[in-house]
């Protein structure tokens, strides 16, 4: 029984009004009803709730909610609230019973099957393509460099030299601010990780048919993975001539959780202020913070000690010269700025669409269970990443700038970037959402989502880019 007072009235009339629904769990399986109805400029509330629960055997498999019996909304009237529960059997199999929340005429639809075949193609050109053009042109800049070391020492000098070759003594000199560098580097390898087991065990498991198993089985996940962070971050760290190693272990341990951590109580904050349900308990943030200090910390110790020891000393194939060497000036589009800018537009040009289809399942309550597809889309995104970034990395390096590590690594992570500008349209053009805490809860999360992207993608540019560096300079011979 509710006595309507003034302020429950005006909230229930709001919610009428608006079209407010609820969401409920029974046996995990979601169910969903409106709040009331609005007829004739009245407002009505319905005070009735039916369940229709299918069961076989000792499971329920199904679930049905019906709301009835409307009253008028008016300050001072009693509501009395009631429910009742009907039971029938169902032939329905128990790890069947989420395929009628599933919705394959969206998630399967010729426009999603379209875009994964477009990205597999944009793979096969962009593959070809640097394969033709870097192969074509650095057999051509061997044969230069080889015609430049058959004349003298004096015709060199009178020579007109140019090219990636120059900065040899200069292109394995440490990044900038390496500390920070090889945190971002080792949170992304263990972000890497992460997102491909997660995927994996959603493929495997189901994970979408237990409410909370995908974000327990990720936190785990991360969690497990901490020893690929230390180990990939401190091994660059230590190559790098890096001498503080455990401040940058404890960057690289809590970079990506106290960004998580901070936007998150941020918007509980709010989630609070406002009585939402969304306001995450107490309990539960003491616990993160737990996992952070007792089991990620001890984790990242481990794998920075081994990373320094197995994988940190510098293997460069060229000698790092005691004075930098001045970059030249070069034409504007190939300053590192706006080679970044452009690095991440055909990487997000490969995952737009799925971009729609993952954010349509998180923010418009529709369940995603084609996790095949994301795993293809991921293989692809690290794909056209790679092969994107090293051709940026060859145009800064042939204008004789040897400061590629940050430039492949943030030219990579723009992708973020253009994400985050998707989310915007996607507000505003694809959902309802208005006020103060539902706008902070969208871009709050979407920030943490497009720089978790942003950390992956830069980490894999940085790793196919080093890689193609120490090749091309390996086999170059150096005087």
């Amino acid at each position: 029984m509710v006595d309507l007072s003034e302020e429950k009235h005006k909230a229930f009339v709001y919610a009428v009004k608006n079209q407010y629904w609820y969401q409920m769990y029974i046996d995990d399986l979601p169910i969903w009803g409106v709040v009331g109805k609005e007829e004739e400029k009245k407002y009505y509330i319905y005070t009735h709730k039916k369940f229709d629960i299918s069961y076989n055997g000792k499971q329920i498999v199904d679930v049905t909610l019906t709301p009835e019996r409307k009253e008028l909304l008016r300050v001072g009237a009693k509501i009395k609230f009631t429910y009742e529960v009907n039971w029938k059997p169902s032939s329905v199999k128990f790890e069947d019973r989420f395929d009628k929340y599933l919705d394959p005429n969206f998630f399967q639809h010729r426009i999603h099957w379209f875009s994964i075949f477009n990205s597999f193609m944009m793979v096969i050109f962009l593959v070809g393509l640097v394969s033709m053009i870097l192969m074509r042109t650095l057999r051509k800049d061997y044969a230069r460099y080889s015609k430049d070391e058959e004349t003298d020492d004096m015709e060199r000098d009178l020579g007109d030299e140019y090219g990636w070759k120059q900065i040899h003594g200069d292109v394995f000199r440490p990044a900038s601010n390496v500390m920070l560098f090889s945190a971002l580097i080792g949170a992304g390898y263990q972000l890497t990780s992460v997102v491909l087991c997660v995927i994996t065990f959603a493929i495997l498991g189901e994970l979408y048919t237990e409410r909370g198993s995908m974000l327990s089985t990720t936190i785990f996940v991360y969690a497990a993975t901490s020893p690929i962070n230390g180990y990939f971050g401190g091994s660059l760290y230590a190559r790098m001539g890096g001498k503080q190693w455990i401040k940058q272990m404890l960057m690289s341990a809590f970079i990506v959780p106290a960004l998580v951590c901070g936007t998150a109580f941020f918007i509980n904050f709010i989630a609070i202020y406002y009585h939402a349900s969304r306001a995450i308990p107490f309990g539960t943030m003491v616990a993160v913070t737990c996992i952070c200090i007792f089991v990620i910390l001890p984790l990242t110790l481990i794998g920075t000690i081994v990373g320094r020891n197995l994988d940190g000393q510098p293997d460069y194939p060229c000698r790092v010269n005691a004075v930098p060497r001045p970059i030249p000036e070069k034409k504007w589009f190939m300053e590192p700025a706006v080679i970044i800018l452009l690095g991440g537009v055909l990487p997000f040009g490969s995952i737009f669409i799925e971009m729609y289809f993952i954010f349509t399942s998180f923010w418009a309550y529709k369940i995603y269970y084609v996790y095949g597809f994301m795993l293809l889309v991921f293989l692809i995104l690290i794909i056209v990443t790679v092969c994107v970034t090293i051709v940026c990395t060859y145009f800064l390096l042939n204008a004789e700038d040897y400061r590629w590590q940050w430039t492949s690594f943030m030219s990579a992570a723009s992708t973020s970037i253009y994400v985050y500008m998707y989310s915007f349209y996607y507000f505003f053009f694809k959902t309802k959402m208005y006020g103060l805490f539902q706008t902070a809860f969208y871009f709050g999360y979407m920030a943490l989502f497009s720089g978790a992207l942003g950390i992956i993608c830069g980490t894999v540019g940085y790793f196919g880019t080093n890689l193609f560096v120490r090749k091309i300079y390996s086999n170059v011979k150096i005087d």
